[in-house]
């Protein structure tokens, strides 16, 4: 199983320590000495000042400092620089160690200077990191190069001198990972990776058997402590066990047999020191069962352990390793690493880290991973981390791309060719465009998001796939509008918030990079025309002008309204959908689109009750824009006809804008009022329109021409609809009420308005049945008219007189003028009884002689001394005055 370049070439410079190693000390004291230990002493010092030896005096040389090592240990402060360096001695056995040949073993200076390296190892001052490795990987390098060595007969020697030699190297692994009684993890980590090269680099089955026994017995050593030293650091274990798991299936029994031991001692540590106590026993008797299993069982333990023992880099690790064994050129490595893929993702994937890392092999290496079964299998691995960690796939594949530039699509032809992940990943990504409907329930992710941006653009690389039109058409309702309200936020609102600036690279526009992923959208639905269609009527131009954005969003949803779009409908419902959420802030996009969505019979035959609802309560959200488009739709569904009980809904509401502070509003609702008087009945409306006969009172009098004029067309408009045999209170006294103000319009300064006030009178004399008042109102001038009315409805002459009153107010000097006029004609017809009730005209009439208009106020004077006269011609014939309660009151 190959991965790297061999390790042999990875070992140069590993001869030499980087440490000072100082001089030998001018005055040991050698007192405290046997005189073996002194005899000792004299040798290591020969031997260092001649340099080079034969094998028995380098023999001799180990030995004096076994020896003199022993003695150091005994001393209560020993140190053994105060004999020789102890970094020179070290380096000493490591040059003694390289020195021995490679093609045989006829030596026992090897296994001798290993035993001596235990000996220091045992002393003060302590070796140095970088000491130990050298140490290590000189004896690794020096041992596993050597030629297979096979028991026989003629061998014995050889053999057993192999035999001391592991044992050798086994008992100086083990001194040097200790560190205060405790296997230190981090050295262990170290070592192992000096001998793993030799297992994944080699191959030769020796020299991968060696390594695997040497991992294998350390871990065993390693399982005899219950604590210890910084097993948090010991950052290898995900490597280790997917390395062991693919020799379990090695083709060699004898590799395999040796990595299923080494994986057995490997989750026998994480049982030891990961898994509750109480629970320990247990697991280590059910592990035990299948100690040297076959590589099935093994790669089930591994799978168990993957899930249950391993952190979430570790997870990865093991994947990785997996992955590179993939790129292998031997067939069998490749398969070996599928189906160990296949066993620990069988399952729900549980939580993995490093994913970018395994991403960005995975995009780095797709085209060199050729085999079928290997494809599916990264293609698989792939869609697992897209479903789990969108964010940290999506941003790391277009943090790839946008470095290079060079737009390799394979990993997005991978996440789209998984129906269901499809769905799955574009549902992600929609969530992201729309941060309203995040699930509350979601709890906060360490993790990297992607930003809105990010969002969109791998919508548009996901849609540029072929093979996914039809998980299209379900969620193109909601893409649909989703894109189209962030195309607003970006163009109206300028939104691009802190993430979508840490991301956009230079040659990325967000308004244009969304714009580009809906028409993407609606090409992969079928809607290739509409494309066209709206671009021939600049649509796509005007969707991307901040002043003119919203003329855009009607001309895409015309579109689609002249195509008589499949999916207007769902994108209707999605629209109300969207309109019940809190916090929605795309509301305007989506009045504006569906205004002119429900100009389609189609769309406008879905509206129910419960749609007016939602509808209806925006209409309490006043915002001018949106209360116009409400407007609008409310119109809409009076053309359409068949909506009765849906108007009925919204009828309060339309009725209530007509009090709006905003002056365009005022306008839309009035403008709306009179085509809802074209297409509403008598039979269903008859409580609106009874309620809007009052509502219009107020506008009668507007200065604006063009709002009185609306407010009269209006009221003509119900006098029309209205039959004799509904004619009850109140619409009824409302009808007597407006009267005298119909005829007094009748001089108004517009002319239209006049026309339309005819118009009206003829209309109420015909439901008051005042046949011949009608042809008066028909031909006659006003002072004639109203000679008439008072004529004919004497007995209302006080009604009349209040409307004459409500008239001095008018803003138009005219009216006025003929209100004051008509209200002393009133007055002199009065008799006694009736002249008690007129002291607030009295009071008006006063007030009128202040009117800025001269002929106002001289008729207003004029009135009351006519009013005076009258009184005191009263009270020369009758005991009562003509102003009862006022006998004495003055009127000039």
């Amino acid at each position: 199983m190959q991965m790297n370049p061999h390790p042999r070439k990875q070992k140069s410079n590993r001869t030499t320590f980087s440490q000072s190693t100082g001089q030998f000390p001018s005055n040991p004291n050698l007192h405290g000495l046997r005189q073996s230990e002194r005899d000792a002493y004299e040798l290591i010092a020969e031997f260092l000042d001649q340099g080079q030896g034969s094998e028995l005096e380098k023999l001799k040389f180990l030995r004096a400092v076994e020896t003199l090592s022993s003695a150091v240990h005994a001393q209560p402060n020993g140190n053994m620089n105060d004999y020789f360096s102890k970094a020179i001695l070290a380096r000493k056995i490591e040059v003694l160690i390289l020195e021995e040949i490679t093609e045989a073993l006829v030596s026992n200076v090897r296994p001798q200077a290993m035993l001596c390296i235990v000996a220091l190892s045992q002393v003060n001052p302590p070796f140095y990191l970088s000491q130990k490795l050298d140490l290590v990987n000189a004896c690794i390098s020096s041992i596993f190069s050597l030629p297979l060595i096979m028991p026989s007969l003629d061998r014995k020697e050889s053999a057993s001198l192999y035999l001391q030699t592991i044992q050798a190297l086994d008992d100086m692994l083990q001194a040097l990972v200790m560190e205060d009684m405790e296997p230190n993890m981090p050295i262990l980590q170290n070592f192992l990776e000096i001998i793993l090269p030799w297992l994944t680099l080699s191959e030769k089955v020796h020299e991968q058997s060696r390594a695997l026994g040497t991992i294998s017995r350390m871990l065993r050593f390693i399982c005899n402590f219950p604590e210890l030293s910084h097993l948090t650091e010991f950052s290898i274990t995900g490597k280790l066990m997917g390395i062991l798991g693919l020799f379990c299936m090695n083709t060699n029994y004898e590799i395999s047999a040796e990595a299923s031991e080494a994986l057995h001692y490997l989750f026998k540590i994480l049982v030891l020191h990961r898994s509750l106590k109480q629970k320990t026993e247990g697991i280590l008797k059910e592990l035990q069962k299948h100690f040297r299993g076959g590589w099935f069982a093994n790669i089930q333990s591994l799978t168990m352990f993957f899930r249950k023992y391993l952190t979430p880099e570790e997870r990865a690790d093991v994947i990785m390793v997996s992955m590179e064994t993939m790129s292998s050129a031997s067939r069998h490595d490749v398969c070996a690493a599928s189906k160990m893929l296949k066993m620990i993702l069988k399952h729900s994937l549980p939580e993995i880290g490093k994913v970018p890392e395994i991403i960005q092999y995975t995009y780095h290496n797709m085209n060199s991973i050729t085999e079928t079964t290997a494809q599916g299998t990264i293609e698989k691995i792939l869609y697992l981390l897209a479903q789990t960690y969108t964010d940290e796939v999506i941003l790391t594949l277009f943090k790839m791309e946008d470095q290079s530039q060079r737009g390799v699509h394979k990993p997005w032809e991978i996440l789209a060719s998984f129906p269901k992940g499809y769905e799955v990943i574009m549902e992600f990504l929609l969530q992201k465009l729309t941060p309203h409907q995040k699930s509350k329930s979601q709890e906060p992710s360490h993790r990297r998001e992607i930003s809105p941006l990010i969002a969109t653009r791998a919508i548009h690389e996901l849609l540029l796939e072929p093979n996914r039109r039809i998980e299209v058409q379900t969620f193109f309702s909601s893409l649909f509008m989703t894109l189209l309200n962030q195309i607003s936020f970006l163009v109206v609102e300028g939104g691009t918030d802190i993430q979508d600036q840490q991301h956009v690279t230079e040659w990325v526009d967000p308004v244009s990079a969304t714009v580009e992923a809906l028409k993407a959208l609606m090409l992969r639905a079928g809607y290739g025309d509409y494309v066209s269609f709206v671009q021939k009527l600049g649509g796509w131009e005007l969707l991307t002008s901040p002043e003119r954005h919203y003329e855009g969003v009607t001309l895409l949803a015309r579109a689609m309204v002249v195509k008589n779009c499949w999916h207007n409908r769902p994108i209707f419902s999605f629209i109300i959908k969207t309109l019940q959420e809190v916090g929605n802030t795309n509301h305007l996009t989506a009045f504006v689109f569906m205004t002119e969505l429900l100009r389609c019979p189609g769309v406008v035959a879905t509206v129910d009750e419960a749609t007016v609802c939602v509808l209806a309560g925006w209409f309490q959200y006043e915002e001018p824009s949106t209360v116009k488009l409400l407007l609008q739709v409310v119109g809409i569904f009076a053309k359409h006809g068949n909506m009765v009980r849906q108007l009925r809904i919204l009828q309060p509401y339309v009725l209530n804008c007509c009090y709006s502070l905003d002056s365009d509003i005022v306008m839309e609702t009035l403008a709306l009022l009179r085509c809802l008087m074209e297409h509403l009945t008598w039979q269903h409306s008859s409580s609106f329109l009874i309620q809007l006969t009052f509502t219009l009172g107020p506008f009668f009098e507007e200065e604006p021409d063009h709002l009185r004029l609306l407010a009269f067309e209006i009221y003509r408009a119900l006098l029309a609809k209205v039959k004799r045999t509904v004619l009850v209170f109140p619409l009824k006294h409302q009808v007597l009420n407006l009267t005298v103000l119909l005829v007094l319009h009748l001089e108004d300064v517009n002319a239209s308005v006049a026309q339309v006030c005819r118009s009206a009178l003829c209309h109420t004399a015909a439901v008051l049945r005042w046949s011949r008042l009608r042809v008066v109102f028909a031909e006659k001038d006003v002072w004639t008219i109203l000679r008439a009315l008072l004529q004919q409805e004497a007995s209302k002459a006080l009604w009349f007189l209040k409307q004459c009153v409500t008239l001095f107010k008018s803003p138009q000097a005219a009216i006025r003028q003929t209100a004051v006029r008509f209200a002393g004609q009133i007055i002199q017809t009065l008799d006694a009884e009736e002249a008690d009730d007129i002291e607030e005209v009295c009071t008006a009439l006063k007030n009128m002689q202040e009117d800025p208009d001269p002929m106002v106020s001289c008729l207003a004077t004029q009135t009351l001394y006519i009013l005076e006269a009258k009184e005191k011609l009263q009270a020369n014939t009758s005991t009562s005055c003509f102003c009862g309660r006022r006998a004495q009151k003055s009127y000039s």
